[in-house]
């Protein structure tokens, strides 16, 4: 197959051969965020289940898996998109934030305070060139047309949209510690459909213009998400985002110099909604080649990943390069698929937008030549939150005091030198109906809120260590012998919570 004839694939197995390679203090970081892929999307994670072979291949994911540390209880902050980012950008669970379930709109306030850690800023401090790429989702500032006024509101359904698209003013990745960015505001869910690079519109094609793009203006109707139309680029053309992000994350890494370590945080709307596969990529059949169009778009955001490796081949800085993978929440429902025998959610209850392990279990894996034992498996549970604290440990520096407050850092385990996090629970959180989970050990409970997180009502009481499938009828909540367990852990949480204190050390 092509895919395994990847020049990717040739350079893991080259870097795997050279262990006893010492690396430089600080090494490169690139941390690839996926969108709604699930532990079943992942062909290694079938491997480790003992199938020969996954309906969806992805070799150039399972390389770097191979050549590294692969998590087997590895969460998403999160069961949906948006309020994960700001975890994974904070090392902050979002009942720190302003908007404790998310920031949906392209014109919401960031909830990002000013003076926050973050990814960029923590690397950027440490003397990192730092670049942001992709899927924000995270609110932003444009100005009202004709005003120095900030615009906050949608208008996806007006023609005569009020805000300037042209240039995105603040709450963007250049407020937050980011030399470089490109940047598509909300991915490719839309609205608003356009890219920015450095804060400036960046037109796809030079006839490119601004327009109210819905189903009659856009080249494909398909392009318009079921989000909604709004204000976009006259170009959009959502089958060629991967390979448009994907080559600018290979030209930043083309454009670093060796005397200085770089930060990427590559944020890739792949696998979300629409899903608009390519004809091919890298040489590589993409559409048609799977049972579904959301499966397509695995191939699509391999190639992305084969990309990305293969410019740091190119570049010289694989082998000193320390490379993250994991996705924003669990995986899409998808019937057809599911008919055809592939689960997004790899054998676990839920997918995304669900409290139960479906919607927050992920693929999560780290591979960093000579730091990293190739085919390395761990059952430590952790989170996109325990990313800050990580890279501030690689990078050789200290998270500010008081910032990214629950970011757990796991360069022990990634290198061997530990086995455990001394992290007494781990809280995550669910989707849009509002659940809430604490794990303490093999416990894991879930708690019912409402949006204004005034409700906490226990509604299941599971043991992973028996019951990992969350069968519903072992949901303990309701068990005369398990009172105390569930008073206590509501007890725990809500004492965490009220006092904001830390989570993680």
């Amino acid at each position: 197959m092509s895919h395994l004839r990847s020049s990717l694939v040739v350079a893991l197995l080259s870097a795997a051969s050279h262990i006893s390679f010492a690396a430089p203090a600080k090494p490169n970081i690139v941390f690839i965020l996926a969108d709604d892929i699930g532990l079943g999307d992942i062909s290694h994670h079938a491997g480790l289940l003992g199938k020969k072979d996954n309906i969806v291949p992805t070799p150039n994911i399972d390389a770097l898996a191979r050549s590294g540390i692969w998590f087997t209880d590895g969460h998403s902050s999160t069961a949906l998109c948006s309020p994960t980012r700001y975890c994974a950008m904070t090392g902050n669970h979002n009942y720190r934030s302003y908007a404790p379930w998310g920031v949906w709109g392209s014109f919401r306030e960031s909830p990002v305070k000013p003076g926050e850690a973050t990814l960029g800023t923590v690397a950027r401090d440490a003397g990192y060139s730092t670049a942001f790429i992709g899927k924000w989702h995270l609110g932003g500032d444009f100005r009202i047309k004709g005003s120095q006024k900030i615009y906050r509101g949608d208008d996806r359904g007006d023609p005569n949209f009020k805000m300037d698209v042209s240039e995105w003013v603040g709450g963007g990745p250049q407020s937050l510690g980011f030399d470089y960015d490109y940047t598509l505001p909300t991915g490719v869910q839309g609205p608003i459909y356009t890219a920015y690079e450095n804060g400036k519109w960046a037109p796809f094609e030079k006839d490119s213009k601004i327009i109210y793009l819905d189903e009659h203006s856009a080249s494909d109707p398909a392009f318009v998400s079921d989000k909604g139309p709004g204000p976009g680029d006259s170009n959009w053309d959502t089958r060629k985002i991967g390979r448009i992000l994907s080559d600018k994350a290979a030209s930043f890494i083309a454009r670093q110099s060796a005397d200085k370590p770089f930060f990427l945080y590559y944020c890739t709307p792949t696998v979300h909604l629409p899903h608009c596969p390519p004809e091919e990529f890298n040489g590589v059949k993409i559409a048609g080649q799977t049972p579904t169009r959301h499966l397509d778009m695995i191939l699509d955001l391999d190639q992305q990943v084969r990309t990305i490796v293969d410019a740091l081949g190119k570049s010289g800085a694989y082998q000193n390069t320390l490379i993250l993978f994991s996705s924003d929440n669990g995986g899409l429902a998808d019937g057809p698929a599911e008919k055809a025998g592939h689960n997004s959610n790899g054998g676990f209850r839920g997918h995304k937008n669900t409290p139960t392990e479906g919607g927050h279990r992920v693929p999560f894996l780290a591979t960093w030549p000579g730091r990293i034992k190739p085919g390395t498996t761990s059952e430590v549970p952790v989170a996109t939150h325990d990313i800050l604290a990580t890279i501030a440990a690689v990078a050789g520096t200290t998270v500010p005091a008081g910032q990214a407050m629950d970011s757990a850092n796991l360069l022990p385990i990634l290198t061997g030198s530990s086995t455990s996090l001394h992290r007494p629970a781990l809280i995550l959180q669910g989707g849009s109906r509002n659940e809430i989970v604490y794990r303490k050990g093999e416990w894991k409970l879930i708690i019912q809120s409402d949006h204004k997180v005034s409700k906490f009502e226990p509604t299941a009481l599971f043991n992973l260590s028996d019951n990992v499938t969350e069968n519903e009828s072992e949901n303990m909540v309701r068990n005369p012998e398990q009172k105390a367990r569930v008073q206590s852990m509501l007890a725990e949480y809500l004492d965490i919570r009220k006092s904001l204190r830390p989570t993680a050390n």
